[in-house]
């Protein structure tokens, strides 16, 4: 099954892509990740991307779309994979039907508020990576890391300011994506607000894994 994960950032796709993962046995393909990986390598389309990259701009969607081609040429996703973080607009989502079957689109429905909350209340430390939040799984002690004893910190991309833009851009960017999956057929939503057990369950009977 080719898999793509739609939903708001914070909205859990990530998480619940490491367990489906091994529900399904195919790989989780991240856009970000096959990026940085080409630029490292330094591929042909890694060399275009990191020209782009360094002049500050976004990396065109014929790039992307080229490395993702040829990631999922590869062997392990003979059998399928999951698509977190693409696409992330119609035009995207257009270009990958060009160059690869979907079978289907599964949505986390997730209000503002509860992504909010969610993004917010995180924590993490620098120095060990160790992640928290301040009411689903606080430190023993408030604002110090418990493996190592740092002090934690927010992300740039938690404070409200910036988790408020990205949630407009999702909505004006990434949301028409349920319609254009849905006058496919494609679409499947399932409530992301009930813990990552709760939502692996609706998500392997919505998938009928």
């Amino acid at each position: 099954m080719n898999l793509i994960l739609l939903g708001a950032p914070g909205a859990g796709k990530g998480t619940l892509a490491a367990y489906l993962i091994d529900k399904m046995g195919v790989p989780s393909v991240s856009t970000g990740n096959i990026l940085r990986e080409a630029v490292k390598n330094e591929t042909k389309l890694g060399r275009e991307a990191k020209q782009y990259m360094d002049a500050g701009k976004l990396v065109p969607d014929e790039v992307v779309i080229g490395m993702l081609e040829e990631r999922i040429a590869q062997s392990d996703c003979q059998n399928g994979f999951i698509l977190d973080g693409f696409p992330r607009t119609i035009p995207q989502a257009e270009a990958l039907d060009r160059i690869a079957k979907i079978d289907c689109a599964l949505s986390l429905e997730v209000p503002d508020e509860v992504i909010e909350g969610r993004m917010t209340g995180r924590r993490v430390c620098l120095k060990c990576g160790a992640t928290y939040h301040v009411q689903n799984m606080p430190p023993k002690k408030e604002g110090v890391c418990d493996v190592c004893g740092d002090e934690l910190v927010i992300r740039k991309d938690d404070a409200i300011d910036v988790v408020r833009d990205r949630l407009k851009t999702f909505h004006a960017q990434t949301e028409p994506l349920k319609g254009y999956y849905g006058d496919q057929g494609k679409l499947k939503s399932i409530d992301g607000t009930q813990g990552i057990h709760q939502t692996v369950q609706f998500a392997v009977q919505a998938l009928e894994l």
